[in-house]
């Protein structure tokens, strides 16, 4: 059966705990690779989506050169367990990706980039990300299959986690984190100013 159900928590950091983080995972984790990534979240601007009341996540980006199409399915928050769908493409294509988007009516998101540093550690994928702007937080994610029994994931993670000292945020604590995101180092993508060569001028990808 495909584990498609990614059970996900997350938690703010400052940058010093971001520091202590990466010291510890790099004594008692597996380091798994860097991630670069630029994304395109379209379900900010869509009508009965936005920020807190969402239950269909849908993104392009590209991480580490491959282009996807992601879609993550329920509500999102702190904590959360949601069905993801994603699609991956060949290097080169994700300008290609952004206009097949345009052109079926996703013409406003929020685009962003993040850089990000996976672990393993006792089964359990974490991420230590940073911002452009020097904003700082981990996510810790576990993949269940449909019938699993997420509190248990959860339960599992939070444990985890509080092991290694990182504090889950709340749900309300991490939407208000997004927003200020938005205000510091997210930007607004619009359709109508794509041209070729878009990201590249603006990131240099």
């Amino acid at each position: 059966m495909v584990k498609d159900i990614e059970v996900e928590l997350r938690g703010v950091l400052n940058q010093d705990q971001y520091n202590k983080a990466k010291k510890l995972f790099e004594k008692v984790a597996s380091f798994k690779e860097n991630k670069s990534r630029i994304l395109i979240d379209y379900s900010t601007f869509l009508p009965g989506e936005g920020i807190r009341n969402r239950q269909r996540d849908i993104r392009v980006r590209v991480t580490n050169g491959i282009p996807e199409i992601v879609v993550k399915l329920g509500s999102w928050g702190g904590s959360e367990s949601r069905r993801e769908l994603l699609f991956k493409g060949k290097k080169e294509e994700f300008e290609t990706l952004v206009e097949i988007f345009g052109q079926l009516g996703f013409i406003k998101g929020t685009l962003a980039k993040r850089d990000a540093i996976i672990y393993d550690y006792k089964g359990i994928e974490f991420a230590l990300v940073k911002t452009p702007g020097q904003h700082y937080y981990f996510e810790a994610e576990k993949m269940a299959h449909s019938k699993a029994d997420f509190k248990k994931v959860e339960n599992k993670i939070r444990k985890v986690c509080k092991e290694l000292r990182l504090k889950v945020i709340s749900k309300d604590g991490f939407f208000k984190f997004i927003e200020e995101l938005n205000k510091t180092d997210n930007q607004i993508f619009e359709f109508k100013d794509f041209k070729k060569n878009y990201f590249k001028d603006k990131f240099g990808m």
